[in-house]
């Protein structure tokens, strides 16, 4: 049965459910398995019949899957069209070129994201364990326990799970002690969760709940979870891809919603389309016309129409991604989907948690102090000294009191002067650990540390300046407004106290932990990360709004965004955002930065919301839940800590957890689709210029100013020269605002520096005709070699000028000149574009050699250009206009 609410899957196989609350024997008989375990041979077969106890990854399908995303582009569905188009008009020169130029982008992008999948594979490769099985070597013998990798245990297998274990499949517990399990990564409860046989008399079901979700199947553990503590012994039901986080992983690989990547190129793809709409019509019925060859104007069309259209564009778009995504992997971020990275470009609100993100994830010894709030280590050493003789595993709070205080010698120094005598081990109902120690003869001191609330009820003494007295009703209300205190400033607080006994030879148990005498408390902090304020800096200056969405309660969540520097406001909590309608939350997450005491279910809303709203959302999740968070916001990412399924559902795996790496790989990402805007405008607004001056030529020279081979080549050397822009620089202003595919922008820029590219045109065909007297149809391959000189160089020239905001000569100063790489290609162009009238291939395109005095004029030609460019320029950024 599924179930859906606010877009997360709660899930609850019938057979599972059932098998969760059967008495043992119909548990074993329904699995046909037994207490001691499957034998070797029935083990095998049935590792034959089902498949194997991993998470279906489609490896084969995978690859397809690449494939399809890689062709899945507008402009590859566009370019194709024309290509079709040129086959059955009989130009298989131009048709094989358009192929070319899109097989090229397909097999760039499936190689880059390919690439990826590889580097997320080898990253899982890094990550063995192994289960512990009782299994019999054959039938009458006696089972033995021993170890396998997860992928070999089948439906009906016994395992043995023990603290530290991560559960491998989904699982009927039949035994149990004290065992407690993190579902957290599952259910999005933080708390640990008791797990044991099932009782006798049936649990009631925790009001609001509907009987559907995990946290109701107490005798259940699934598979991802881990164990906290205890030991437990299990009989495996669901394996693999049947397992609830099976079917989280499987929800991870449907198709995500449209991105605002997606939704940008689309735009652009349309833009070009209309344009191509209207113009190629209109050059038909011109030069068809005048020429009354409607055939040849059919083919003159369709080079118009490919003359629109930027044929590298896919080509480009895909070496700048693959330029970004190898930049990136050098700073420790690995791409799954390529086009996430210009999604990274317009992504404007940042939703974090703060574990691991902002903070360091690590819990720290920040201080001690006396029952009234006043430094004194005297908690801490108390404290130290139950650490130090304790045999249950050590929790991060123990960890960071050894950390604080084990000297070298302190060990040592310890055993020699105290005993242990016993232990009550920590328990998560008791909350609390006892250790019994002697230092002299004849006496016994237990120490007690725990949770203040279980601590605090147990004790009627204080320590104040090295002596006890009465803990008064007055004193009691003080330390527990101490304890109060220090947690809203986002601490958590370890009460310590401790209590002399007569030497005694019997044990200590609970009954014991009574009429203690309160030493203190010990202060701990998840310290935030050195890094965290900066990036957290570099991420406003640049235009991104991070929002903080924890599970913590509000006092911490508040200290932690005040410390980086995040606006802290009203915070919302869980419940509030669980009551709020789409429209209620709409105006909660426009006005919020802090959302305290959330859960998986309310971050997916909130990042719909925003989505909603117009944003750019990118979303940091680690656990299976996060799934839908992920995959709903236009950039998911996970650190390489995280769930495989939230590494399957996200577009960025951070290899390094710290938002530093992240605000990074955002300037990378608008540097990338910066390039690309360069092309994309650039061209376009020369391609319309060129089909703007072929407009007016058609309706007045008695020939056609270019062949369609001689502009398909033209088009060709030119996006030669811009195949190196994705190496160039990008002006820093463009990097500190998020950036979108605007084609409102697109157009404006077309209709701009389109009609001035085609004055110069014009220009140019007025020297060849009226001064150079290049004016009869038997000379026209002398005029079309100089215009496609004119029109080549001008274009190069015109990609060095507008490829930055920079004007007059700032366009060379290190601000704004152009890369090495993208300087050379352009000097590469012009040197062919101008050699090949004189070359070989002069035939072949029907060009002929060009008068020396055409190249005084070509020069002026060009110098006005540019300087018409920069004035033009100036103007246009005077209104106010985004330049790329």
């Amino acid at each position: 049965m599924n179930r859906v609410a606010n877009g997360v899957v709660s899930w609850v196989d019938p057979e599972l459910r059932e098998l969760a609350t059967a008495a043992p024997i119909t548990l074993f008989q329904r699995l046909s398995s037994s207490p001691k375990g499957l034998t070797e041979q029935e083990a095998t077969h049935r590792s034959a019949v089902c498949a194997d106890n991993r998470l279906q990854r489609h490896e084969g399908s995978v690859w397809v899957g690449r494939a399809r995303s890689a062709v899945a582009s507008p402009f590859v569905a566009l370019l194709t069209g024309l290509g079709v188009v040129l086959t059955v008009l009989g130009d298989l020169r131009g048709a094989v070129t358009v192929s070319v130029m899109v097989l090229l982008s397909v097999v760039l992008r499936w190689w880059q994201q390919v690439r990826s999948d590889q580097a997320l594979r080898g990253l899982r490769a890094l990550v063995t364990t192994t289960t512990t099985v009782r299994r019999r070597p054959g039938d009458g013998l006696a089972p033995t326990e021993r170890e396998v990798p997860p992928e070999d245990l089948v439906p009906g297998d016994v395992i043995v799970l023990a603290t530290g274990d991560l559960v491998p499949a989904d699982a009927r517990v039949v035994a149990a002690n004290a065992l407690l399990v993190d579902q957290s990564a599952l259910s999005g409860e933080t708390l640990p969760v008791r797990k044991g046989p099932p009782s006798p008399v049936p649990d009631r079901q925790p009001r609001g709940r509907t009987g559907g979700e995990i946290a109701d199947l107490s005798s259940v553990c699934f598979a991802g979870t881990s164990i906290l503590s205890g030991t437990a012994t299990a009989v495996v039901i669901t394996t693999g891809p049947r397992t609830y986080l099976g079917t989280m992983a499987e929800q991870a690989r449907h198709a995500r919603p449209e991105s605002s990547f997606d939704r940008g190129v689309r735009a652009v793809g349309w833009t070009l389309v209309r344009f191509m709409l209207v113009m190629a019509p209109i050059v038909l019925a011109v030069n068809g016309t005048v020429t009354g060859d409607w055939a040849q104007a059919a083919l003159f069309a369709v080079a118009v129409a490919v003359g629109l259209t930027p044929e590298m564009l896919p080509v480009i778009v895909a070496a700048n991604l693959a330029r970004g995504a190898v930049h990136l992997s050098r700073q420790q971020v690995v791409i799954t989907r390529l086009n996430a990275i210009q999604d990274l470009a317009g992504m404007d609100v940042l939703c974090v948690d703060k574990t691991g993100t902002l903070t360091q994830d690590r819990v720290a010894y920040a201080h001690s102090i006396d029952p009234a709030g006043r430094p004194d280590g005297e908690a801490a050493e108390y404290a130290y000294l139950a650490v130090h003789f304790q045999t249950c595993p050590h929790n991060r709070l123990d960890e960071a009191i050894i950390d604080q205080l084990a000297t070298d010698d302190a060990p040592l120094v310890t055993d020699a002067a105290f005993t242990k005598i016993d232990e009550i081990p920590f328990d998560h109902t008791r909350r609390r650990a006892t250790v019994v120690v002697r230092q002299q003869p004849g006496e016994h001191i237990l120490i007690t540390k725990g949770d203040p609330d279980q601590i605090l009820p147990r004790c009627t003494h204080a320590r104040r300046a090295g002596e006890v007295v009465e803990l008064s009703e007055a004193d009691r209300r003080e330390a527990g407004e101490v304890v109060r205190a220090y947690a809203d400033h986002g601490m958590r607080i370890l009460a310590v106290a401790a209590c002399e006994y007569p030497a005694r030879l019997s044990g200590y148990d609970e009954g014991d932990e009574h009429d203690l005498v309160l030493v203190g408390f010990v202060g701990f902090v998840d310290p935030v990360r050195d890094s965290a304020a900066d990036a957290a800096r570099t991420l406003a200056d640049h235009g991104v709004t991070v929002k903080i969405l924890t599970g913590d309660n509000r006092h911490v969540a508040a200290q932690v965004a005040a410390q980086v520097g995040i606006p802290v406001g009203e915070i919302v909590l869980g419940t509030q955002v669980e009551d709020a309608d789409d429209a209620q939350l709409r105006r909660l997450v426009a006005r919020t930065t802090v959302f305290a005491q959330v859960n998986p279910v309310h971050k997916a809303r909130i990042v719909t919301a925003l989505r909603d709203a117009g944003h750019a959302v990118g979303f940091v999740g680690d656990g299976v839940n996060d799934t839908v968070a992920l995959r709903t916001a236009d950039v998911g990412i996970a650190a390489d800590t995280a769930t495989d399924v939230a590494k399957d559902a996200a577009d960025l795996i951070l290899l390094d957890k710290d938002l530093t790496v992240l605000a990074r790989a955002m300037v990378e990402g608008r540097r990338t689709l910066g390039n690309t805007m360069k092309y994309v405008k650039i061209t376009a607004s020369s391609n319309l210029g060129n089909v703007l001056s072929v407009l007016v030529a058609s309706a007045t020279l008695p020939f056609l100013p270019m062949l369609p081979i001689q502009l398909m080549v033209q088009n060709l050397l030119y996006d030669a020269a811009q195949l190196a822009l994705p190496w160039d620089r990008v002006d820093q202003d463009y990097l500190r605002r998020p950036r979108r595919w605007d084609t409102g922008g697109l157009t404006r820029f077309m209709l701009t520096f389109g009609p001035l590219s085609s004055l110069f045109d014009l220009a140019t065909f007025a020297v060849l005709w009226w001064l150079l007297d290049i004016d009869s149809p038997a000379e026209q391959a002398m005029f079309q070699a100089g215009w496609f000189i004119e029109g080549l160089l001008s274009q190069v020239l015109i990609l060095l000028v507008l490829r930055t905001r920079q004007t007059g000569m700032q366009v060379w100063t290190p601000c704004g000149a152009p890369s090495r790489p993208v300087l050379a290609a352009a000097v590469a162009v012009v040197l062919v574009g101008l050699l090949l009238p004189w070359s070989q291939l002069a035939g072949a395109l029907r060009m002929a050699a060009l008068p020396l005095g055409y190249f005084p004029w070509l020069l002026a030609i060009l110098f006005s250009y540019v300087v018409a460019a920069q004035v033009v320029k100036a103007r246009y950024l005077r209104g106010g206009r985004a330049w790329l």
